[in-house]
C-alpha cells in the first residue's frame, strides 16, 4: 500500500514540475485527492494515521519533483509529442472516476454550468500564465529578506491555487514570473547532492545560495496547502459531485492546455524529420500506455486499502 502510495505521489510531484499539468488533478487521476484533503483536515485528531498516509505520498512527491526537474524536462524538450500525449492519456484515464463520482446526483442540465465555468476559469488562468517563461530565473540566489517574502508569496500562492483540482501550480509560478527561480533551485539542490557525494564542497558552496531560496517557498506552501484544504474538505463534504462537475471542466481544459503546449507546436518541426504515421503510432502507443497507467493506479482494489 505505502509503495503503491509512493509511486502514486511520484507522478503527482512530475504534474507539479510540468507547465500546464495540475498535481492536484493528478491527485484526482490516481484516487488520492479526497483522502489527503481528509487527513491535512483532521491531522491535529489523528496525526499517526494522517502521518502513515501522507508521508510515503510525500516521499514519492519530492523524488518526482526532484527526478523531473532534469529527466523529464529534458524528455518533453527532446520527444515533447510522445511525453505530452503519455499524459493526455493520464488524464483521459481519470475520466471513467470522476464521472462516477457525478453520477451520485441525478443529473441536471443547470450542473453543466459548473464545468463551463470551471473550464473557462482555468482556461483563462492558463492563458495568463504563457507570458512566464520556463528559463526565466527572477531570483538567483538567497540575498536578502525581499528575497524570502518573495519566494514565501511564490509557494502559499502557487500551491494553495494549486490544491484545487485542475490548476497548475507550474502556470501560477509562471503567472509571477518565479517558475525559473523556484525549479532552478530544486535543479541547483539535486546538483548540491552529488557535489557533496563527489567530495567537491566548493561548488556545492555555490549552489547553497540557490537552495535556501526553497525554504522559504515550503514553508508559504505548507501553509497555502492547509488554508485551501479546509475549504475543498467543506466543499466535497457538502457537494462532493458538483465538484466533480467541476473538475471535469478543468479535465477538459487540461487537455486543451496539453495539446497547445506539446503537441500542436512541435508537430511540423517532428514530422520534418520523423515518418508522420510513425509519429502517430508512437503517440498513440504513449497515449494508451498512460490511460493504462492510470487504470492501474486507480484499481478499485486500491480505492478499498486506502
Amino acid at each position: 500500500m505505502s509503495l503503491i502510495n509512493t509511486l502514486k505521489g511520484f507522478l503527482i510531484g512530475i504534474a507539479l514540475v510540468i507547465p500546464g499539468l495540475s498535481g492536484s488533478i493528478f491527485a484526482v487521476v490516481v484516487g488520492l485527492y479526497e483522502k489527503m484533503m481528509d487527513a491535512i483536515n483532521h491531522f491535529k485528531s489523528n496525526k499517526k494515521a494522517s502521518i502513515q498516509f501522507l508521508l510515503p505520498i510525500g516521499i514519492g512527491a519530492v523524488i518526482g519533483i526532484m527526478a523531473s526537474t532534469k529527466m523529464i524536462l529534458w524528455v518533453c524538450v527532446e520527444y515533447p509529442i510522445q511525453s505530452y500525449l503519455f499524459f493526455v492519456g493520464l488524464v483521459l484515464g481519470s475520466f471513467p472516476l470522476v464521472f462516477k463520482k457525478m453520477k451520485k446526483i441525478p443529473f441536471k442540465p443547470s450542473y453543466l454550468i459548473v464545468s463551463v465555468i470551471s473550464f473557462l476559469l482555468i482556461l483563462a488562468l492558463t492563458k495568463m500564465g504563457e507570458g512566464g517563461s520556463e528559463s526565466y530565473i527572477a531570483i538567483q540566489s538567497f540575498d536578502s529578506w525581499d528575497d524570502a517574502f518573495s519566494m514565501l508569496f511564490a509557494g502559499a500562492f502557487s500551491m494553495s491555487l494549486m490544491s484545487v483540482p485542475g490548476v497548475s501550480g507550474s502556470i501560477m509560478l509562471m503567472v509571477i514570473n518565479q517558475y525559473g527561480t523556484v525549479y532552478n533551485a530544486v535543479g541547483q539542490f539535486v546538483d548540491l547532492l552529488f557535489y557533496l557525494l563527489k567530495g567537491d564542497f566548493v561548488a556545492a558552496s555555490a549552489a547553497f545560495g540557490s537552495v535556501l531560496l526553497l525554504v522559504p517557498f515550503v514553508i508559504g506552501s505548507v501553509v497555502g496547502i492547509i488554508l485551501i484544504a479546509k475549504l475543498m474538505g467543506y466543499l466535497l463534504t457538502k457537494y462532493e459531485s458538483l465538484v466533480y462537475y467541476g473538475v471535469a471542466g478543468v479535465m477538459i481544459s487540461a487537455l486543451i492546455t496539453l495539446f497547445e503546449t506539446g503537441v500542436f507546436p512541435y508537430w511540423g518541426a517532428t514530422t520534418a524529420t520523423m515518418n508522420p504515421i510513425l509519429l502517430v503510432l508512437m503517440g498513440i502507443t504513449c497515449l494508451v500506455i498512460g490511460v493504462v497507467c492510470t487504470i492501474f493506479l486507480d484499481s478499485p482494489s486500491e480505492e478499498k486499502e486506502a
